[in-house]
């Protein structure tokens, strides 16, 4: 986000705005931004006029075209979501949704059609989406990274906001810098401060002084886990089963990534520490969900991969939380941006999300 942020801002804003994009760890992305499954998401399942459902689509469109304009590697492969004999009702309301969130290209399938492009797959009903994609999350950073410096946005990484006061128009913002055992203290005025922090996004918020505490969602952090798939690639496009109920999550799919690597994943476990250990015991559980829909699948095919930790507003008993964007109109500090919750498809919204951003401050 903070990546996607800086780049519209610099490239769309006069050059006498002076922007520093801070970055606590030693490279941008080594969080969320570069362990998710690198799905360009078309906005099928996300509530209706809900900010997922809108940035999703229009960061989608604004995604495709970046990547065909700055030779970011993708490619819109296409998903099928399967059902299987007791899930045709929640197909036909993905499709009912879909609709009303103006996704294009979402098709009802015949088994046989399901077939003859996925021979391997086995479901009752489907929906196949045209406009799902993959991208090389890795090269989409490091080219807004470029194009953000290149407009003349000081990256500065190894830095830590300890606090921010407000002071008039201005914010002072308050930082330590560089190695361990080793930081240096330094501070600077904005008239703009964006919490685009991720995973510590909510915990920055506590750090801004005269900000209402009680404006501050509580964070749930939420490990993800991928197994890759040993072998062929059994697959020509992503496939999807029925999303989990209340959505927790979109159901251990099958995606690929620009290699052609086959990764099952995500599940959902709620954790109270950032922890990215990807456990074998896990094993198991994939192997049931993904043989649901993928019945060849055999225990020595999956190997531990990744995990990835979602910044989630929504607690294991609740039903899925929508993204968090406050400004001033929320929190009556002028200038500050707040984005917390931004879980997928953050990925896909970013550059919707960048431009949203860019119309709260009203430059």
């Amino acid at each position: 986000m903070g990546l996607a942020i800086a780049e519209h801002l610099a490239t769309t804003q006069p050059a006498s705005f002076s922007i520093l994009l801070l970055e606590k760890n030693s490279a941008a992305g080594q969080e969320t931004s570069s362990r998710n499954s690198e799905v360009i998401h078309a906005g099928i399942y996300y509530p209706v006029n809900s900010l997922k459902a809108r940035l999703c689509v229009e960061g989608r469109r604004l995604l495709y075209q970046y990547c065909a304009q700055h030779d970011v590697p993708h490619r819109k492969v296409g998903k099928f979501i399967v059902a299987q004999q007791d899930e045709e009702e929640a197909l036909a309301q993905i499709l009912r949704n879909a609709a009303a969130n103006g996704v294009e290209e979402l098709t009802p399938v015949t088994t046989k059609e399901l077939q003859r492009h996925e021979p391997l797959v086995r479901a009752s009903h489907a929906l196949f989406s045209s406009e799902t994609g993959i991208i090389d999350s890795h090269a989409f950073m490091d080219s807004l990274l470029w194009r953000a410096q290149s407009a003349g946005v000081q990256f500065v990484p190894n830095t830590t906001v300890t606090r921010v006061t407000p002071e008039g128009s201005h914010f002072v913002v308050s930082t330590t810098s560089g190695s361990h055992g080793a930081e240096e203290v330094f501070k600077f005025r904005c008239s703009r401060f964006i919490n685009a922090g991720g995973l510590h996004a909510n915990d920055l918020a506590t750090r801004i002084d005269g900000l209402d505490q009680t404006l501050v969602p509580r964070l749930y952090l939420v490990r993800g886990c991928y197994f890759s798939l040993n072998g062929k690639a059994p697959f020509r496009h992503l496939i999807y089963p029925v999303p989990e109920k209340a959505q927790k999550g979109l159901g251990i799919h099958a995606t690929l990534d620009m290699a052609g690597q086959v990764r099952f994943g995500p599940d959902v476990e709620y954790i109270d520490t950032i922890d990215y250990h990807v456990a074998d015991a896990r094993r198991e559980h994939f192997l049931q969900a993904v043989r649901r829909y993928y019945p060849a699948l055999q225990p020595e095919q999956l190997q531990p991969d990744y995990a990835g930790i979602r910044p989630k507003l929504s607690s294991p008993e609740a039903g899925a939380a929508d993204f968090m964007i406050q400004d001033a109109s929320s929190h009556l500090l002028p200038g500050l941006v707040q984005l917390f919750g931004i879980e997928s498809p953050g990925l896909t919204a970013a550059l919707a999300i960048a431009k949203h951003t860019g119309d709260l401050l009203e430059l």
